[in-house]
């Protein structure tokens, strides 16, 4: 038992008696599959505090020859499937997390060194009955060891990527890096077992994988371990039940990273924090600072402003993920920062409809904080602020001056070459009611009676009593012939379960000399 190999099960064991733990041991069966096959190198990346670390404990007191878990697992889901202590605490692990080295170093060579020198350590004075060929070769030592007790080793790596996230700009060091994971990993037969974590997919160079014998599972592919890493819907409505929370507000707050059409996975920092304190705040983004995500909004690349734009408006934006090389480093274009704040957690990402999307409230809240410290978004977050007063004069009925705050928020916020565009005017109108999603969940092109309504407010669990608000946008027409496109097509029945509804009609006039904007504003009674 050492400090790297074949550790004992404590970490694990904390984890099990902490107050709220979710049993995640099903991924066990998901690895103990990959064991000494092709596939058994994988490695799992997600944002920070999604239960990385917790996994890795895990499948380390599993497999670990150090400890015995037996009595840990019986309690576990793990343990409701055939044969599953078969490979219970049966094989020689390495343990480690690469940002500890990191930390401890201040070079890539002196990092690899310690990192070998630790390893090597422990592997002789463990094995000290097998004849090594040479005492100070990493890879040679454990094939002698395995070519002598045919007992093969679990390499947990946690924290793999950390270098490219600490040192962006250094290429000789990764490259340096990235071949020492190659040789020490690739094709060896001691190898039963390499799982690795870290925010990051593997590096490419080029339009290759560093480390091509790696199967990956990231926040744009997860495969059939999608809800192995992060608390599932169903997992969270138990604990909202447990604990006596509202299941509402916490999917208002942290739901939203749907990595298929089966699971959607929240943030366990978030969800933890929020029911050992009792009410709902930013968890997750305290973890990191907004200086992260403000860095990356600020680069200069064509379309970037207007998809933030969009995605702040609460539109899906499309993406084309495949250019991104998998560092913080190589940005090219808007679509390699967009694929950066998926892994980030900064967006939730759709696989079917290649789109990115602003998940949650704690998220939300991340990007408004992130733009107020750059001035290009000023406009934009000047509109964010009042639209708290435009959502106010709506619902009073107020139309000129709903029409004139649009109208600021048209002119002031949207890039004068997108200006004289129908879909700029309808994330115009989202961002100038961004308030509203406080109080209203918000849908777009909503089927209703013959037709589509462009955007329909519908009151919230924080807004019981609330009146419903539909509003049809109008391109060089009236906003008389929105309304009255409202009645003919029956859009109101849509909302049976309401009396009354709020008729927003809005037009934009792009010929007109100062670009005019119209307002009407109906009550209808049913």
């Amino acid at each position: 038992m050492g400090i790297y190999l074949n550790p004992r099960n404590n970490s694990f064991a904390e984890a099990c008696e902490s107050d709220i733990y979710i049993d995640k041991s099903e991924l066990i069966a998901f690895t103990n599959k990959k064991l000494g096959k092709l596939g058994k190198c994988i490695c799992v990346s997600r944002p920070r505090r999604f239960g990385k670390s917790v996994n890795m404990n895990m499948l380390s007191a599993f497999y670990s020859r150090g400890c015995d878990s037996r009595e840990m697992f019986e309690k576990l889901k793990i343990a409701k499937m055939p044969d599953w202590g078969k490979q219970l605490n049966k094989y020689n692990v390495i343990h480690i997390n690469m940002q500890r080295f990191l930390s401890n170093t201040h070079s890539m060579d002196e990092l690899l060194n310690l990192l070998k020198r630790s390893l090597l350590w422990e592997l002789t004075d463990e094995f000290g009955d097998v004849r090594l060929f040479d005492e100070t070769n990493l890879t040679r030592t454990m094939m002698d060891i395995y070519n002598k007790k045919n007992i093969p080793f679990v390499i947990l790596i946690d924290e793999w990527d950390c270098i490219f996230r600490e040192h962006k700009d250094d290429k000789q060091a990764q490259e340096k890096y990235l071949d020492f994971i190659r040789d020490w990993l690739k094709d060896q037969s001691y190898v039963a077992l390499a799982y690795m974590t870290g925010i990051l997919p593997i590096k490419k160079y080029g339009t290759h994988l560093a480390l091509n014998m790696f199967d990956e599972y990231s926040m744009v592919d997860s495969g059939e371990i999608a809800g192995r890493t992060g608390f599932t819907e169903d997992e969270v409505e138990e604990l909202c039940i447990k604990y006596s929370m509202d299941i509402e507000q916490m999917r208002y707050w942290y739901d939203g990273y749907q990595l298929n059409d089966d699971v959607h996975l929240y943030c366990p920092r978030s969800v933890v924090a929020s029911i050992d304190r009792k009410r709902f705040d930013n968890y997750w983004s305290k973890t990191e600072t907004f200086e992260a995500l403000s860095k990356y909004i600020r680069f200069d690349f064509d379309g970037l402003n207007e998809a933030v734009s969009r995605l702040l408006s609460g539109e899906r934006v499309a993406v084309d993920i495949r250019s991104f090389q998998n560092d913080m480093y190589s940005m090219q274009t808007k679509d390699d920062i967009l694929t950066l704040l998926i892994h980030l957690g900064y967006l939730g990402y759709l696989f079917d409809t290649k789109e990115v999307y602003i998940p949650n409230k704690e998220i939300f809240d991340e990007f408004v904080t992130a733009m107020k410290f750059e001035g290009k978004w000023k406009n934009t977050i000047e509109a964010v602020e009042k639209s708290r007063e435009l959502l106010a004069l709506t619902l009073a009925g107020r139309s000129d001056e709903v029409a004139a705050h649009i109208e600021e928020v048209h002119r002031q916020g949207c890039d004068p070459k997108h200006y004289n565009n129908e879909q700029a005017l309808r994330y115009t109108v989202l961002i100038a009611y961004f308030y509203a999603r406080e109080k209203y969940s918000v849908f777009q092109e909503l089927p209703s009676g013959n037709g589509y309504a462009d955007i329909v407010f519908l009151p919230n669990f924080q807004n019981p009593d609330g009146i419903p608000i539909l509003v049809e946008l109008k391109y060089d027409k009236s906003a008389k012939s929105a309304i009255q496109q409202i009645k003919d097509r029956h859009y109101p029945d849509v909302l049976k379960n309401y009396d009354k509804i709020l008729l927003v009609g809005i037009n934009y006039d792009k010929d007109s000399d100062n670009k005019k904007h119209e307002c009407i504003i109906e009550e209808f009674m049913k």
